[in-house]
């Protein structure tokens, strides 16, 4: 049973580019393992607080003896800056400092690492910052080339972000290598490195060259104007580099051609991608079963980025075109954060479509690149998920539609906020319930939630971005704050035009809503975008993005945000047209979530990509067990604007 008329149909048949894309017989594929969910996996696959590393490059030069307007010399300043920072850092984070122009009057080869990259020792580091002078030249382009070398390489299979933090009060005046050249080579040359830049008190040719560092190394230049600013901007580049994005996934390399193309099992991928290129799979999907993908780029937060970059998934069925296709977009210029592409196979009502039929699939995935955005290869994670059809003789609950009591005028929560610390990504997307919930988020950064919601319930919320001081400036700067919903398979809700995705942020109070329709089974057949990913139980994820030009708006490190989070909707025990309340289940006030906000739904969230699907799916009411080896995502039927903002995950 279904409300309404409207039917999802598959995309079946479409020509991209007008182009057939045939399977070319040849040697079979290596089949790729599932992705292990053991700690040891986690340890050895993913990016996690030991794969990254951050080494400081501290100008040393004549200059930084120079009072900085407060009696003080630069240096002093920067003493104390690189002390809070320090103080900051997570403990244990690998953190070491090089310096140039320490040692010598004169010399372009005068760089020294003066603490090597290890285990964060706090008082070792103080004191080696405090036993430089400044004396000497600025060596910029030579430190950074060994300033790469200092930092370690992450262990085999583990994707971590490797820092390297430039604070310098001036140009280069060496001249070989060239500054922005190293950092564009390193930049090109690994997966994780960037290179952020903090000039103090420096104007015209000097922040011009700093500015080119950090775009062309992956990173962002910081303007710090005094001493105060230099502390805190070199907080926020620190603590971004710490709190990366915690990959999760077997390493699997995707080909550039349809033919070669890896065959996946369900679960849980590592790749990487680079500026217009294709990456190609192969799946085997049976005829009766839905199959979910999802692919989540994550280039290093606030890096060139243009307007229209994208992120596009597709499905392909031997000649016949697409069986569906989906492109994420950043929609700003300020800078990159996580972007998130979602496509399925789902089968029709009648099953008569080219694309119900069971055989070897292709999932593409593709980056689309303008002239001048972030050249570097970009992680990509993948997630595959099956779906078993319902038991032969379920009839199941009618499609859930409309946002309902779940519109913008839905009252949420007035409590009073809890603390709670947002996830780097997915994976450790810290489980929130319904409530109110106060976290702080750094410019560029973006933290990840999940909340729990059973059949019939869905999710509601708001994010609200705090009243800061603000630093003085000549003029108006803008910068933006956004969000997202995903649903256990990780697709991304767009709002139905409902709900807005970003907002202005100028250190004044903004608000953002967004929600869900309820989960109900028989959305995978809607047609209407914000319906048909809605079909699965399990823990619903909130991305919360703040711009990265909000470095230069707001006086505090980091800038306050309140999660006001509604479940709606009582839980039912399952999918099936009449199924009861589950027990515990809080009816229409979405109360059925315990103190942890933990409900029943949350034990849909251990398969792949913590949607609950089963890698092996059984065809129910018979004695069939198929193997489905398919790596799949919602065919959304997304019309040709369907592009949006993800902003995600630092």
């Amino acid at each position: 049973m279904r409300a309404g008329s409207h039917r999802r149909t598959v995309r079946a048949g479409t020509l991209i580019g007008g182009a057939l894309f045939a399977l070319v017989a040849g040697a079979l594929p290596a089949v790729a393992t599932p992705a292990a969910t053991g700690a040891a996996s986690d340890a050895a696959a993913s990016g996690g607080s030991g794969s990254g590393s951050l080494v400081m490059v501290l100008d040393s030069s004549g200059s930084m003896g120079d009072d900085d307007g407060t009696g003080r010399t630069r240096m002093e300043s920067a003493r104390t800056a690189v002390g809070t920072v320090v103080d900051a850092l997570p403990d244990g984070h690998p953190t070491g400092l090089r310096v140039y122009g320490a040692d010598r009057p004169q010399g372009c080869t005068d760089t020294r690492l003066v603490r090597p990259v290890r285990g964060l020792d706090r008082t070792a580091l103080k004191r080696a910052v405090a036993a430089v002078r400044p004396r000497g030249d600025t060596p910029i382009g030579l430190s950074l080339r060994k300033a790469a070398r200092d930092l370690p390489r992450p262990a085999a299979g583990a994707i971590g972000t490797r820092t390297i933090l430039l604070i310098s009060d001036g140009e280069d005046n060496c001249g070989t290598p060239q500054p922005c050249e190293v950092a564009e080579q390193l930049g090109k040359e690994g997966i994780g490195l960037r290179i952020d830049t903090v000039g103090f008190q420096v104007k015209g040719a000097a922040r011009e060259q700093l500015e080119c560092i950090a775009q062309a190394g992956n990173g962002r230049y910081y303007d710090a104007p005094d001493a105060k600013a230099l502390a805190r901007q070199l907080q926020r580049a620190a603590q971004l580099s710490a709190d990366g994005y915690r990959f999760r996934g077997e390493r699997v390399t995707g080909a550039a051609t349809a033919d070669r193309a890896p065959v996946l099992v369900p679960g849980q991928y590592l790749d990487t991608i680079g500026p217009g290129e294709k990456r190609y799979y192969a799946v085997d999907l049976d005829a009766v079963s839905t199959a979910d993908f999802a692919a989540t780029a994550v280039p290093q937060p606030g890096a060139a980025v243009d307007t229209f970059d994208a992120l596009s998934t597709r499905i392909e069925y031997d000649a016949h075109g697409s069986c569906g296709t989906d492109t994420a977009r950043f929609l700003q210029k300020e800078g990159a954060a996580p972007l998130t592409s979602a496509v399925a196979r789902i089968r029709s009502e009648e099953g008569t479509r080219t694309c119900d039929r069971a055989g070897r699939y292709r999932l593409v995935v593709e980056r689309q690149s303008k002239k001048g955005s972030d050249a570097a290869r970009w992680p990509l994670e993948l997630v595959y998920g099956v779906e078993p059809p319902l038991g032969k003789g379920v009839t199941p609950a009618q499609s859930e539609a409309e946002y309902g009591r779940g519109g913008k005028e839905a009252v949420l929560p007035t409590d009073d906020p809890r603390d709670v610390r947002g996830g780097t990504g997915f994976n450790d997307a810290r489980t929130i319930g319904q409530g109110v919930w106060r976290d702080r988020i750094l410019p560029s950064q973006t933290l990840w939630y999940k909340v729990p919601a059973g059949w019939g319930q869905q999710v509601r919320y708001d994010v609200e971005f705090a009243n800061e001081p603000t630093v003085d400036r000549t003029s108006a700067t803008y910068s933006y704050g956004a969000t997202g919903l995903y649903t256990p398979a990780r697709h991304p809700l767009t709002g139905g035009g409902e709900f807005p995705s970003t907002t202005m942020y100028n250190g004044r109070p903004a608000a953002l809503p967004m929600g869900g329709v309820p989960v109900s089974w028989t959305n995978r057949y809607e047609n209407r975008s914000n319906v048909q990913p809605v079909h699965a139980r399990g823990g619903f994820y909130i991305s919360v993005t703040l711009g990265a030009r909000a470095a230069e708006i707001a006086e505090n490190p980091r800038i306050g945000l309140v999660l006001r989070v509604s479940v709606l909707g009582a839980e039912r025990t399952g999918p099936q047209h009449g199924a009861p309340v589950a027990a515990g289940s809080g009816g229409s006030t979405g109360k059925g979530a315990d103190e942890n906000g933990e409900s029943t739904a949350s034990a849909d969230s251990g398969g792949a990509g913590g949607a609950g699907w089963t890698g092996i799916a059984a065809a129910a009411g018979a004695a069939v067990m198929a193997v489905l080896i398919a790596v799949f995502v919602y065919v959304r039927n997304r019309r040709g604007a369907a592009a949006r903002t993800t902003r995600g995950s630092a």
